[in-house]
């Protein structure tokens, strides 16, 4: 576990810096960013009660991820190394459990975020737990979205000469048919992941 956080916190610093490389002396507002994803993520969920919905988990858990990549952001930037972000990470995991109101967790959530302007770790697993995702589940997603996101930019995605269309299906698509081949518990995952996607797209995309 301290392994996949080691690699989720990298992966994060990279694609900062990727962006904006003085990206830590910028005072971007990541809380902001999270506060909107909560919002979205409320829709998933689903308030309003003068219709019927049902939660969709599936888009919950990648409103959750999308989250993660804000609040690892935050986490970087304080004064800590990432050996101290990691076992803080993993006492959160070992200690919160999830309990109440999915919608309620998420409003205090919500809260202290834009009180603290900062990323209430404590709070973001509850709501992870709260839909029953597994640390695993949100390491490979996250890990899938952000070297995804790299190949795009690796690939021409701002000129406009990326193809997200491989061979008729869309680069999500294959990425998560590339996942499901690969041993998500290797140090080497991120890297293994890129190398596939990138000799895939070069087979269907020349």
């Amino acid at each position: 576990m301290k392994q996949q956080i080691l690699t989720m916190l990298e992966l994060q610093d990279s694609m900062n810096a990727k962006v904006n490389k003085d990206w830590r002396q910028q005072n971007f507002e990541w809380y902001r960013a999270i506060w909107i994803e909560c919002a979205e993520l409320l829709d998933h969920h689903g308030w309003k009660w003068w219709k019927k919905q049902q939660p969709d988990v599936n888009q919950i858990a990648l409103e959750l991820v999308d989250i993660w990549h804000f609040g690892l952001s935050l986490l970087l930037l304080k004064d800590h190394t990432l050996d101290d972000i990691s076992d803080s990470v993993i006492k959160a995991f070992d200690e919160v459990e999830a309990s109440g109101d999915f919608a309620i967790n998420l409003e205090q959530f919500t809260t202290n975020t834009l009180v603290t302007k900062d990323f209430d770790v404590n709070g973001f697993v509850g709501l992870v737990k709260g839909i029953n995702m597994q640390f695993d589940q949100l390491y490979i997603a996250y890990v899938g979205k952000n070297v995804l996101n790299f190949f795009r930019q690796d690939h021409g995605y701002q000129d406009g000469s990326y193809h997200k269309q491989w061979g008729g299906k869309e680069d999500n698509e294959h990425l998560v048919e590339i996942v499901a081949k690969l041993d998500t518990n290797l140090p080497s995952f991120k890297d293994d992941l890129y190398s596939e996607m990138k000799a895939t797209y070069q087979s269907l995309c020349k």
